[in-house]
């Protein structure tokens, strides 16, 4: 689902090693965008290790607080696509993602950050725009009004119903107050229709919980 452009490399140049950032609560998903500040120094020198090769960097939720935490099994591959140094000693980038993997293992590293071997294969179909037939795009715009006007939310329609569906998801899982476990279903959804199904039934958990409680 990610948009075509010349510097986004193919499905089969994606690296065989990916090194990997565990962030409680925070995805990219294929087609979508990340935002981040980096200050800690193992993963200064993840980013800059990725600017030197792949400019890739793999977005995973961790499963607990430890120090080194156990992690889910599938997260996503982001290409790094602004980066910006700070006099403080930060860096500024966004994460453009690209691919969704599977965790095969983790492998040894020298330079304080996480380092995998990942598989790409199950998630080839994430290169591709998906199909989604008209009532499933306006049942989405009607859950999000809905979910909107319940948490007396205000947004611009006219522009977000101008958004293909994946772009309007992947801005909404962005903004939205969604939990590890919601998130994590949504990055582990097969495919896209059903990626919708699921957000659209987590919005509509929300309605549920407010009617039993009256």
């Amino acid at each position: 689902m990610i948009k075509h452009s010349p510097f986004m490399p193919s499905f089969e140049q994606l690296p065989d090693t990916l090194p990997i950032f565990p962030l409680p609560n925070a995805i990219v998903m294929p087609g979508g965008n990340l935002p981040l500040n980096i200050f800690e120094p193992r993963y200064l020198n993840m980013i800059q290790d990725a600017m030197k090769t792949h400019q890739l960097v793999g977005m995973i939720q961790p499963k607990n607080d430890e120090p080194v935490p156990e992690v889910f099994n599938i997260g996503c591959g982001g290409r790094i696509t602004h980066y910006h140094e700070t006099y403080d000693g930060r860096l500024e980038i966004n994460l453009s993602g690209i691919c969704r993997f599977k965790i095969i293992e983790e492998l040894s590293t020298t330079r304080g950050y996480r380092l995998i071997r990942p598989d790409w294969q199950a998630f080839e179909a994430d290169y591709q725009l998906p199909d989604i037939p008209l009532h499933d795009e306006k049942y989405l715009i009607n859950t999000l009004k809905h979910y909107f006007d319940y948490k007396n939310m205000q947004a611009d329609w006219k522009i977000l119903e101008k958004l293909d569906a994946d772009e309007l998801i992947n801005s909404m899982i962005a903004i939205l107050p969604l939990n590890a476990e919601e998130k994590q279903s949504l990055i582990e959804a097969e495919a896209f229709i059903e990626r919708l199904q699921f957000f659209c039934a987590i919005l509509e958990s929300s309605f549920r919980v407010s009617n039993s409680e009256h």
